[in-house]
């Protein structure tokens, strides 16, 4: 039996980028495509579909408003997705089956269709209201302009997620688009860019230092200055890492608050 799916997402490069990487699995059926929040409630009330492939953001009513509107008894499997890796890692704390983060990767989207398969084969129970309620203060702070900084983020690792403790971070290495976290011994590659992360982490405690390393402030042993516009910061663990005027002055700035 197929497995009918209905993608919702405002973005039309997003919603043919997912129905590709669906089309690899010959077992999944299309049944609608969403602009919007108002077409994904239509869609829904006139399809019948085993998964809904959900963008948070969406003009209108967004993604929690089309659940809010529908209700979960009524509502097929649900999969959130979204550009902002923090709204992934608040969604699995509140238990939702699979939040999946922009860019879709092909390997990320197979996983996500194995646990949609897994909770039909199951009967498994959908969200509670309570999670819902839940979900929704989360999107309600952030729209609210009441930002909270993610104590977790997730790294995709082929089949497989991984979580990383944020306080665990030592410093942060720009690689193109792409970002190392330093943890240890243990690099972590995610697909974001520095600056991105810069705006996602707190400034009080992650610093940008320099245009290509973040550091965590708990994690910085010294400071060496080199002449009036760069130097070096030393991390507890002894690695230098190379610091500009700008990096040297934000250092102070957090230093004295």
């Amino acid at each position: 039996m197929k497995l009918k799916a209905i993608i919702a997402d405002d973005e039309v490069l997003a919603r043919e980028g997912l129905r590709l990487l669906l089309s690899a699995d010959n077992d999944v059926e299309v049944v609608a495509e969403c602009s919007n929040g108002r077409e994904t409630i239509a869609a829904l009330r006139e399809q019948q579909a085993e998964v809904l492939f959900l963008d948070i953001q969406m003009p209108g009513t967004d993604g929690f408003g089309v659940i809010e509107e529908i209700g979960i008894a009524h509502l097929p499997v649900s999969v959130f997705i979204t550009a902002y890796n923090e709204y992934a890692v608040r969604a699995f704390e509140v238990e939702a089956l699979d939040y999946v983060t922009k860019p879709l990767e092909p390997e990320r989207i197979q996983n996500t269709l194995r646990r949609v398969r897994e909770r039909l084969a199951t009967q498994a129970a959908p969200i509670t209201q309570e999670q819902l309620k839940s979900a929704l203060a989360v999107l309600g702070d952030m729209s609210s302009g009441h930002e909270k900084h993610p104590k977790r983020i997730l790294v995709p690792n082929g089949s497989k997620d991984i979580f990383v403790t944020v306080d665990e971070i030592e410093w942060i290495e720009a690689d193109s688009y792409y970002s190392c976290l330093h943890v240890g011994s243990k690099p972590h590659m995610l697909r974001e860019t520095i600056k991105q992360l810069a705006a996602t982490l707190d400034p009080n405690t992650f610093i940008r230092v320099h245009r290509s390393a973040i550091v965590n402030i708990n994690y910085v042993r010294e400071i060496l200055r080199e002449g009036p516009n760069e130097g070096w910061v030393v991390l507890s663990n002894g690695e230098r890492l190379k610091m500009s005027k700008p990096g040297w002055q934000s250092l102070l700035a957090v230093s004295r608050r």
